[in-house]
């Protein structure tokens, strides 16, 4: 279990690096004359990604989940490929990358890395982390209710991001 709790942890001290990217990014952005869009879901996300650390923790260790090999190593290996897709995504945006919806007005649409592929790839590794990182010691509750509330966050999300986007192509 100790291994479990390292890697949650490890995960979120990941996602404590992002925020110090985005928030030098932001700081970019904003001094480019960026418009921010999607304030309103902005907390939602925060507690949902903050929620379900707290929520693999606890299922794992209150509920006594157990690790299943089988389960856990593929289930494993998928959280690490979620980073990387994640980082690739960091990589390639540069300093448009951002956890919240800023556009800079006469920006051009990054193209390249992951977004030669996919509209959204970084929220191809969300969804697979927040699948597979409660799987790794079975705590398939976790892994179930913030994949259904992930699922509505998303469509938000998306939505919103795309209306930005198509207002920096209109621009």
């Amino acid at each position: 279990m100790l291994w479990y709790i390292l890697l949650v942890l490890a995960v979120a001290l990941e996602r404590l690096a992002e925020l110090v990217v985005a928030q030098r990014n932001g700081r970019r952005s904003l001094a480019r004359g960026a418009v921010e869009s999607g304030r309103g879901h902005y907390p939602v996300m925060v507690v949902l990604h903050t929620g379900l650390l707290v929520a693999c923790l606890a299922e794992a260790v209150l509920l006594d989940r157990p690790f299943i090999p089988a389960l856990g190593v593929p289930m494993l290996a998928l959280v690490v490929l979620a980073q990387a897709l994640r980082w690739w995504c960091i990589v390639s945006l540069g300093d448009a990358w951002n956890t919240r919806v800023l556009v800079v007005p006469g920006a051009e649409p990054v193209r390249s890395g992951p977004y030669r592929f996919l509209r959204h790839p970084n929220y191809v590794a969300v969804v697979v982390e927040i699948i597979a990182l409660p799987l790794v010691h079975s705590a398939w509750l976790t892994a179930l209710t913030f994949t259904v509330a992930n699922a509505a966050l998303l469509t938000v999300r998306i939505r919103c991001e795309d209306r930005a986007l198509a207002q920096l192509a209109t621009a």
